[in-house]
């Protein structure tokens, strides 16, 4: 397994300032948020940055919004199928993306609506070699891989993030890397707690209710060998919280033998 950092979460105000503080952190890739495709000249100039630094993009993060609304649903099936040819330039490959949740209710207009908009991206990045990775969270980990399935699409995979269930769907984290196996292509290293009946609370890796001496040998026996994208979403200290997170990240994969560059 490789070890990676979203690179938005150091807060600095650009994409070479937070690649600088990410590099010194001796990781092997970082992911970053994208709305829309990017001027050639940007993208070549992301690409010499982080090839000069001896880092990979592990992903690019597509985040637009769900897609339950059948009228905006064009315009971001669209967008979204653009952020896809931008991970072909710049060599990643993989989009991370929200969707919305997942009703159980197989047959209602909004499950129905999310399947449409979701098998035509899906279907898009089959045909370009990419791979639609939809976050986990919202929903149970088995609901996620019934909707995947009937998707029955080489280019759908699945951005497992271990604190999103925790947090938001109260589910095991690797119970869901057994259950999600062979669509896991990308993942956060992130961890919370649940607080009261909806509420939850993000904190720094290892000091949430994701059992990382669980979760990732379970990600290992799932057959997932791709990176653990640090994703520090709140806190006063980020710079500190991402290097504590290498650093366990490090020595949890070492101490098992998955970790290479």
């Amino acid at each position: 397994m490789k070890i990676g950092a979203m690179i938005n979460g150091f807060r600095r105000p650009t994409f070479a300032e937070n690649l600088e503080v990410a590099a010194t952190l001796g990781i092997d890739g970082v992911q970053f948020y994208v709305s829309d495709d990017l001027p050639d000249e940007v993208v070549k100039d992301h690409l010499d940055r982080i090839k000069d630094k001896g880092m990979v993009f592990s992903a690019l993060c597509g985040d637009i919004g769900g897609y339950d609304d059948p009228d905006a649903n064009k315009e971001k099936v669209d967008r979204f199928k653009r952020i896809l040819d931008l991970s072909k330039k710049l060599e990643c490959n993989i989009v991370t993306t929200h969707i919305g949740k997942i009703p159980e209710d197989t047959s209602c207009v909004k499950y129905n609506t999310m399947f449409e908009a979701c098998k035509s991206i899906a279907d898009y990045a089959a045909s370009i070699g990419a791979t639609f990775a939809i976050e986990t969270g919202p929903e149970k980990a088995i609901y996620l891989k019934d909707f995947l399935d009937k998707l029955d699409s080489k280019g759908i995979g699945v951005n497992l993030d271990p604190a999103n269930l925790v947090m938001c769907s109260h589910d095991d984290a690797a119970f869901a890397a057994n259950v999600l196996s062979k669509y896991i292509v990308h993942t956060h290293a992130k961890d919370g707690i649940p607080v009261g009946h909806n509420g939850y609370l993000e904190v720094p890796l290892g000091q949430g209710g994701v059992h990382y001496d669980t979760y990732i040998p379970a990600l290992h026996y799932a057959g997932f060998d791709g990176f653990l994208t640090i994703e520090r979403e709140c806190g006063d200290t980020p710079e500190k919280d991402i290097g504590m997170a290498v650093d366990f990240l490090r020595s949890m994969t070492e101490r098992y033998g998955y970790y290479h560059k």
